[in-house]
């Protein structure tokens, strides 16, 4: 018998991200688990803000990225669907997403791993590497990759959607 009670669904906000989010979602709400929504923003770097011989206050820049990913991320997990998970949005701060979640799936005994994947192929894979791909090899429990667009057997939640728009 499979037995879920913590779920993480990473996020990076784009649409297998937010697929990723609708498995995450009804996973939880099948086996009555906590899920845990985590996204990992980037640390900004002098070489990444400004022209040359410009110096950017990083650390007013660093704030207003983690604000807006936190807004992004409530969004995300606004829901007005009494039957809802338990949920735990979480953003955290670093240039190594796939270390943060495989740390996080560690210490919070997380039982499986929901991450989107865009499918990226060819050269922009070989340079920019897949995060999807690192939780695979080194996470703690069982990752499900969610690609977009999704299988034909994921139905919208009409009403869900109706709730929504009231």
């Amino acid at each position: 018998m499979i037995k879920l009670t913590n779920i993480l669904v990473a996020t990076d906000f784009s649409k297998a991200a937010e697929a990723a989010l609708a498995y995450g979602r009804t996973l939880a709400e099948h086996f009555g688990a906590s899920l845990h929504v985590l996204h990992v923003a980037g640390r900004l770097r002098p070489t990444d803000i400004g022209a040359e011989g410009y110096v950017a206050d990083l650390a007013d820049c660093q704030r207003d990225l983690e604000e807006a990913a936190r807004n992004q991320l409530d969004e995300c997990l606004a829901s007005k669907n009494a039957t809802s998970p338990r949920t735990r949005g979480l953003v955290v701060t670093s240039n190594s997403p796939a270390r943060v979640i495989v740390d996080y799936a560690n210490s919070e005994g997380i039982d499986l791993i929901i991450v989107g994947t865009e499918g990226r192929g060819g050269v922009s894979r070989l340079l920019l590497g897949s995060v999807a791909e690192h939780v695979v090899r080194s996470a703690p429990c069982p990752v499900l990759t969610v690609h977009h667009p999704e299988r034909e057997f994921v139905q919208p939640d009409y009403g869900s959607l109706a709730a929504a728009r009231a």
